[in-house]
């Protein structure tokens, strides 16, 4: 997503009209937010979406903790059918209106190391895209309907990647 691109969840909020140290704030997707977002994350269909959070921290660093919950429609990978799963992911974000750092080392952060925090943009954090944000994270993968499990295809000990090799042989032997 470009800078310029709206989220199909935006809420932001201007850090600076906060109340000091702390803050409550709740994020409630209407049904055309959670069917964009559904559209986004090729999945048949969002619902109840919340993101509740407590903000602490300045204006020059902020701290986001809570929980983003929802109802998600996902497609079972192993019977193709749709099912409803429910979604609770937690949140621990940082925003800082610190530059980022000028170059992160080619392998990546060091391993425990703490995350970058996040930008405070323009003296705002968009609490709409961080509730979209954590959806998604909270979403499986590979979801797999309640009672539904994956039995792989049996093979017998003769068959494998080297059986025909091993057929050959045996044929010119």
């Amino acid at each position: 997503m470009s800078a310029k691109t709206t989220p199909p969840l935006s809420r932001p909020i201007e850090i600076g009209r906060l109340p000091r140290g702390r803050a409550e704030v709740t994020v409630e997707a209407s049904p055309e937010e959670c069917a964009a977002l559904a559209r986004d994350f090729g999945i048949p269909a969002v619902r109840d979406l919340v993101g509740r959070f407590v903000l602490s921290g300045t204006s020059t660093r902020l701290t986001v903790t809570g929980t983003v919950e929802a109802v998600a429609t996902q497609v079972c990978t192993v019977t193709l059918e749709p099912f409803e799963s429910a979604v609770r992911e937690p949140v621990d974000v940082v925003f800082s209106d610190a530059p980022p750092p000028d170059e992160e080392p080619e392998d990546g952060p060091p391993e425990g190391a703490p995350e970058p925090p996040d930008p405070i943009v323009n003296g705002r954090v968009d609490l709409g895209a961080l509730t979209g944000e954590f959806l998604a994270l909270g979403l499986d993968p590979y979801p797999r309907k309640p009672g539904v499990t994956f039995e792989p295809v049996a093979s017998g000990p003769e068959s494998g990647p080297f059986e025909a090799l091993r057929r050959l042989r045996d044929e010119d032997a």
